[in-house]
C-alpha cells in the first residue's frame, strides 16, 4: 500500500475529493494496476470532478446512476450533490471496496449510496428509478451503454457522460456532418444531444492517448411515427450500413426492393437519391412509418 494511509484521515471529509495520491493509495491497497483492456482511466483531479457534477446539473432531488465508478472519485462528488447515487460496477473487487470508501470519505452520506455489481450492458432493472446518468465510460462500450440505459430507464431525464473525444463528437453530430451516423441518430431518438466540453488527458491516471469529451443528453419525446423504435432503428442501421449508397439503394433490402424503398422515401418526404447522413431522426421515423406492407420481416 502507498505510504499514505487513508484510514488516518479525519472523520469529517465533506466536500473533500480524491486527489492523485489518494487514488493511487486506493489502487495499491487493492493491488490494482489500471489496464487499457478494461478501459480503466481513473480521474485524479478534484476540479474535474466538480466540473462534471456542475455541468451535469445534478440536484438534491436527483437519483443518479453512475456506471463504472472505479475507485470512487466521481462517486464522492455525486454524493455531495444528489439525493441518492446508484453505482453500477462490473469489477467485483472495485464494487466491494466502494462502500468502504464512501463510508470513510462521506460517513454522513454513505447510506445514500447503493452499489450494484453488474454489467451495465445487461442492466434491466434497479430498485430505484434513476433521474440522471453521470459516468466516465470506457470508449469501447460507451455508445451501447448510453443507448441501453436510455432504452431501459424512461425515468432518466438528463445525463452527462465522459467518453473518448471522437466518440463524443459522433454522439453529438448533426445531419450533414461527415461523422453523423448510427450513434448520432439513435441517441437523438431519446434525447437532445450536445457536446458539453473537452477534458484533457492529464486529469486521468493513467493518461489516455487522446482527450475526452463531455456529452449532455436531455430526454425528450421521440418523433411521432406509426412504427416502433425497433423498426426505426432497423431503417437507421440499413441507411448507414453502406453510407455512400443512396437511400433508395441502401434501403432496398429493408423495403423489399429499390422501387418499394423509393416509394417509402417519397411518401416520407425524403429525397430517394439523398444519403443517410443528411436525414434527421424525424426523417428516419417517417420512413419507417411508410414501410411497404409487402416488405419481408427479415429484410
Amino acid at each position: 500500500m502507498n505510504q499514505r494511509d487513508e484510514t488516518s484521515r479525519p472523520a469529517s471529509l465533506a466536500g473533500t475529493l480524491l486527489g492523485p495520491a489518494d487514488v493511487r493509495a486506493l489502487a495499491d491497497s487493492l493491488g490494482i494496476r489500471p489496464t487499457k483492456t478494461l478501459g480503466q482511466n481513473f480521474v485524479i483531479d478534484p476540479n474535474t470532478i466538480r466540473r462534471i457534477v456542475n455541468t451535469a446539473g445534478v440536484g438534491p432531488h436527483d437519483v443518479v446512476l453512475e456506471v463504472g465508478p472505479g475507485l470512487g472519485s466521481l462517486t464522492l462528488g455525486l454524493m455531495d450533490a444528489a439525493a441518492r447515487v446508484i453505482a453500477v460496477e462490473v469489477d467485483p473487487v472495485l464494487a466491494a471496496k466502494l462502500p468502504e470508501t464512501a463510508a470513510h470519505w462521506r460517513p454522513e452520506a454513505a447510506s445514500r449510496l447503493d452499489v450494484v455489481e453488474a454489467d451495465a450492458l445487461k442492466l434491466t432493472t434497479l430498485e430505484a428509478e434513476p433521474t440522471a446518468v453521470v459516468a466516465n465510460l470506457p470508449y469501447n462500450i460507451a455508445v451501447p451503454v448510453v443507448l441501453n440505459l436510455l432504452a431501459r430507464f424512461e425515468s432518466l431525464q438528463h445525463s452527462l457522460v465522459m467518453v473518448q473525444d471522437e466518440v463524443a463528437d459522433r454522439l453529438a453530430a448533426k445531419p450533414g456532418s461527415k461523422i453523423y451516423g448510427v450513434p448520432s441518430v439513435k441517441a437523438a431518438w431519446y434525447a437532445d444531444v450536445r457536446k458539453a466540453g473537452v477534458v484533457g488527458r492529464n486529469v486521468f491516471w493513467p493518461a489516455p492517448t487522446i482527450a475526452s469529451g463531455l456529452v449532455s443528453l436531455t430526454r425528450r419525446q421521440p418523433p411521432q411515427t406509426s412504427a416502433g423504435r425497433e423498426e426505426v432503428f432497423a431503417v437507421i442501421d440499413a441507411a448507414f450500413a453502406q453510407r455512400r449508397k443512396t437511400l433508395r439503394a441502401a434501403l432496398a433490402g429493408w423495403a423489399g426492393s429499390g422501387a418499394a424503398a423509393e416509394e417509402a422515401l417519397v411518401r416520407a418526404g425524403v429525397d430517394p437519391v439523398s444519403r443517410g447522413e443528411v436525414v434527421d431522426v424525424a426523417g428516419f421515423a417517417r420512413i419507417a412509418g411508410h414501410r411497404p406492407s409487402t416488405a419481408g420481416s427479415g429484410a
